[in-house]
């Protein structure tokens, strides 16, 4: 083991944990820092991973290993080469979860505090011990105000997670003999820059509820909410930066800090954030709980250990996917003083942002990487060890379809410009046990088109399954495209031009390997052919035609050409247009299915019935189906980009909104 000479020496358990992560990346970034982490044997791979991550060598990360739940938590001659040698101990390992039993609480949170405290003790020397509490100490039922110089107020912590953040915190203050402090977060959530995450918890527990919504509602369709509690939410960046600059100020020893944003939303605001993020429906109003007398608390606390009652309250919790410690917080009536962190804090940079300035980041996190697909067995039996590669992979239909062949056991070859989302995106789905490749390509550019094509050959021998998924969308009126004949040659470029280069790359392979599939994502204008979208359907209903003579001349070689006529989808590529805010759209999800079973079932042609019934009217009743056209056209109106600026877009009439919905999915 190496020891520094006067340099600053920091030890900190948890430091794989997702808090330990922020805090050691942060504390590496000081000069002349040396880190000592606890690490069990067991977690050796995890210690090599953070060291990758961060970049660390060997004498900035050092492990020690041991366990906080082993007496001194670690060898006595570790212990004794480290004694003197610590400025800071950082204690953040412990036990997080509102469906932990008493057990694991005393053996992590309370002894494991324990060790730490009486290893602290033994290093004596300059140590300061920097001890992760929580607001939980506050208990599950205080109502009012809890501030950082309250602890003790006789608070209900029958919950074992209240109970031991209580305790735990106890241990420091009772058991501690060299200078302490004590921080409290709130509910930790993801980073407000990124919107990285590790875990679902407090209110993820909500994002699936959210997205059904979401995906179901129509966003001009106001909800109706409920007020509820006060969320005591902090992001994790912020609760690493606030301790790392209390640690290393003078004269704090022996407070606590409450890490939280200030003021608190109540669950109402948390949820109509957070459905602004998922570009849902808003709120039209937001009613308080109704107040229950006192007693009924308690008597519920009671009358849930009947077992017919408890086994309700689980179905209850099962059926929202929120666990019943959690909902808790739906009543949650303690309000949080930071007031001391605050006054720490108030002569540098370092603030608690309000949800609503990163939400989007958390809700695209959660979105791409921790929303992952079920395997299904039918899926797996067709797909496993297929090679398909999907263009346009970085965002939307791509992206989720990505997440859907490679958890049913395909090497998924993902490919878009932004290589740094696609080895996110590739990472997630690496640490779900599938295999992803990703290649940055601009498929506007034929050469690099070519070359994609030789290193994908290169790399994995074959393509099985190509998906030409990446496209131009534009929706404005010929008569206002007179001087922009670039649009019609850049969006042939793409979505023709670009998708039979790729073809052309990879059939002869497919027909080497005597079998292949290809899909083109094609779109529903192509049936009903929408007015302001000539471009588009023109570039699209090329790659049809071409697709329709190819599939006859490699049916031979037991190779499949399959058309998707996708109908409107709420993506990035139509979030421009604010009319769309109006129309319904299908979901991602919904769409990324779709792609899914075109290659399960290997079909021919994809369309909803919508696509099916104007392919039909438009064969059987061209002028009718000329008028109703005419007549959307005339109800829905340009973008203000397409009309040159100046004032904004018009919301939809009623005429124009009941339009939209018979036309569910088209483009208008």
């Amino acid at each position: 083991m190496l020891f520094m000479g006067d340099d600053m020496n920091y030890f900190v358990t948890g430091a794989t944990g997702f808090i330990g992560r922020f805090v050691v990346e942060r504390l590496l970034r000081r000069e002349d820092a040396t880190v000592y982490v606890l690490i069990r044997e067991s977690s050796r791979d995890k210690f090599e991973a953070l060291k990758q991550r961060l970049g660390a060598n060997d004498k900035q990360l050092i492990a020690v290993w041991g366990d906080i739940t082993q007496a001194g938590l670690t060898d006595a001659a570790t212990t004794k080469k480290l004694k003197g040698k610590i400025d800071h101990l950082f204690h953040l390992a412990a036990v997080y979860d509102m469906n932990m039993d008493d057990e694991t609480g005393d053996r992590i949170n309370n002894e494991g505090t324990r060790n730490v405290v009486e290893f602290a003790n033994a290093l004596g020397g300059k140590v300061c011990l920097q001890h992760v509490s929580s607001v939980a100490v506050a208990g599950g039922q205080w109502v009012g105000n809890f501030t950082e110089k309250m602890f003790d107020e006789g608070q209900d912590t029958s919950h074992p997670y209240f109970r031991t953040k209580f305790q735990s915190e106890a241990i420091v203050r009772e058991e501690c003999q060299v200078p302490w402090r004590v921080y409290r977060p709130g509910m930790v959530v993801g980073c407000s820059e990124t919107g990285e995450m590790d875990k679902i918890d407090g209110p993820y527990y909500m994002f699936p509820l959210i997205k059904q919504i979401r995906n179901k509602v129509p966003k001009w369709l106001p909800l109706l909410g409920l007020e509820g509690g006060k969320m005591p939410l902090a992001p994790v960046d912020y609760v690493a930066d606030a301790m790392i600059e209390i640690a290393h100020q003078q004269g704090q020893d022996g407070k606590a800090f409450c890490l939280i944003q200030k003021p608190q939303d109540s669950m109402g605001r948390m949820l109509e954030i957070m459905f602004d993020a998922a570009h849902g429906p808003g709120f039209a109003r937001k009613y308080p709980l109704p107040e229950l007398p006192a007693v009924v608390p308690g008597a519920l606390k009671e009358t849930r250990k009947v077992l017919p009652l408890d086994m309700a309250a689980k179905q209850m919790s099962r059926a929202v996917g929120i666990p019943l410690s959690a909902l808790g917080y739906v009543r949650n009536k303690a309000v949080f003083d930071d007031s001391q962190t605050r006054e720490a804090l108030k002569d540098t940079e370092i603030r608690c942002p309000q949800l609503k300035d990163y939400a989007d980041k958390l809700w695209t996190y959660w979105e791409t990487h921790m929303d992952y697909p079920r395997a299904d067995r039918r899926n797996v039996a067709r797909l496993g060890g297929k090679v398909v590669l999907i263009t346009g992979a970085s965002s939307g239909i791509g992206l989720e379809a990505a997440k859907r062949f490679a958890s049913n056991g395909a090497t998924v070859v993902m490919v878009a410009r932004s290589l740094d989302k696609l080895e996110a995106v590739a990472e997630t789905i690496r640490s779900k046990g599938g295999d992803a490749r990703y290649y940055s390509c601009d498929l506007n550019n034929l050469d690099a088109i070519d070359e994609l094509s030789a290193q994908v050959l290169k790399d994995l021998g074959r393509v099985d399954i190509l998906i030409n998924n990446a496209g131009r969308s534009i929706r404005r009126a010929v008569l206002e495209s007179l001087d922009r004949f670039h649009d019609f040659e850049r969006t042939m470029q793409l979505n023709y031009f670009g998708c039979i280069r790729l073809i052309m790359n990879l059939l002869p392979s497919m027909v080497e390997h005597n079998g292949g599939q290809v899909i083109n994502i094609s779109s529903i204008g192509c049936l009903s052919n929408a007015a302001r979208f000539s471009a588009y359907v023109a570039s699209k209903s090329a790659l049809d035609a071409y697709s329709r003579c190819l599939s006859a001349e490699v049916k031979q070689h037991n190779i499949d050409i399959s058309t998707i006529y996708m109908p409107l989808v709420r993506t990035p590529m139509i979030a421009p247009t604010k009319l769309y805010d109006y129309a319904p759209a299908w979901s991602v999800d919904d769409a990324a299915d779709l792609v899914l079973s075109a290659a399960v079932d290997r079909k021919k042609r994809v369309k909803t019935v919508l696509g099916q019934a104007a392919e039909l009217s438009y064969a059987l009743w061209p002028r009718l189906n000329d008028s109703v056209l005419s007549r959307a056209f005339q109800l829905f109106p340009s973008s203000t980009a397409a009309k040159g600026g100046g004032k904004p877009e018009e919301k939809l009439s009623r005429e124009g909104m009941a339009l939209a919905y018979l036309l569910r999915g088209s483009h208008l």
